[in-house]
């Protein structure tokens, strides 16, 4: 996580309602983690060698990088609207619009990004900017999806693993920035047998697989309250599958934070299967926290 002094909340736009969603949201994180707020738009046309400058029989303000350069202005705007306080600025970038996030990721405290673009499918529930720039980011990445609320916990999903322990963190900082609740959630499914015999019914003690799980979500969680010890924290070990124990919980919180990747999970996938389910049907704005590389 990019904690550097002077790292800007970076967030994407492209004109559309998700992405001044977005606007709102960073804005409002800017202020809150005391950190400028960078407004970024990926010109793509470029790239194409697409003209992008007014025709000569066309009016002045016509051409594509005059249409780029009302989108970010119309998003600067915005966010002082939101944030009346915040320290804004405003860029157009040459480039493919994940692309030109992930460049800034390195140096990024955050980036923030509506769910769906202008070039989306309707069928997709979260665009494929949102998943590419989630998947790869060298910082946190923070989705705007579902409802937007000043009320209820950030959530925070826990399974033992080395990113769980980066969410964990990114949780609490921004729990306590928001002067609001952590609840650490740590879903959990019954074993399974894999053995040689097993068509067999794998026999456990239940009550075990609780106390094991517990353990788990409490040493996950251990110093965290002398590093936060204002911040109101409740545990939870719930039975069930984690993208849908998340999704539940997402339903009345501000936030739901998750790892990239969680135990178990296999190395190739860049993104994890729980981290996908949430972005894909969590209620609330879903940041996903990963290692930078």
């Amino acid at each position: 996580m990019n904690s550097a002094n002077g790292a800007a909340v970076v967030v994407g736009v492209d004109g559309s309602d998700p992405s001044l969603r977005a606007v709102r949201l960073a804005a409002a994180e800017a202020v809150r983690r005391h950190r400028p707020l960078r407004v970024v738009h990926g010109f793509i046309w470029p790239l194409l060698r697409v003209p992008v400058t007014p025709p000569p029989d066309g009016p002045p303000g016509g051409g594509l990088r005059s249409q780029a350069e009302q989108v970010v202005e119309a998003a600067v705007d915005e966010a002082r609207a939101t944030a009346p306080g915040v320290r804004v600025s405003g860029e157009i970038i040459d480039g493919e619009a994940a692309a030109v996030l992930l460049g800034e990721s390195p140096t990024a405290a955050m980036i923030v990004l509506g769910d769906r673009g202008l070039g989306g499918f309707s069928a997709l529930v979260v665009g494929s900017v949102a998943i590419q720039v989630a998947s790869y980011a060298d910082c946190p990445v923070l989705v705007a999806r579902g409802t937007v609320r000043d009320d209820g916990p950030v959530v925070v999903g826990v399974d033992g693993s080395e990113l769980s322990t980066l969410a964990i963190e990114f949780a609490a900082e921004t729990a306590a920035a928001h002067d609001a609740p952590l609840l650490a959630l740590h879903a959990y499914r019954h074993p399974v047998s894999t053995g040689p015999g097993d068509m067999q019914p794998l026999v456990y003690d239940e009550a075990q697989l609780r106390t094991d799980e517990e353990q788990v979500l409490a040493e996950s969680l251990a110093g965290l309250g002398e590093r936060y010890p204002d911040l109101p924290l409740t545990r939870e070990a719930v039975h069930g599958r984690p993208g849908r124990v998340l999704a539940e919980a997402s339903k009345r919180a501000r936030l739901v934070v998750v790892g990239g990747q969680g135990r178990g999970e296999f190395t190739g996938l860049l993104l994890g299967s729980v981290s996908q389910s949430v972005l894909h049907h969590a209620d609330c704005p879903v940041a996903v926290v990963r290692a930078p590389r």
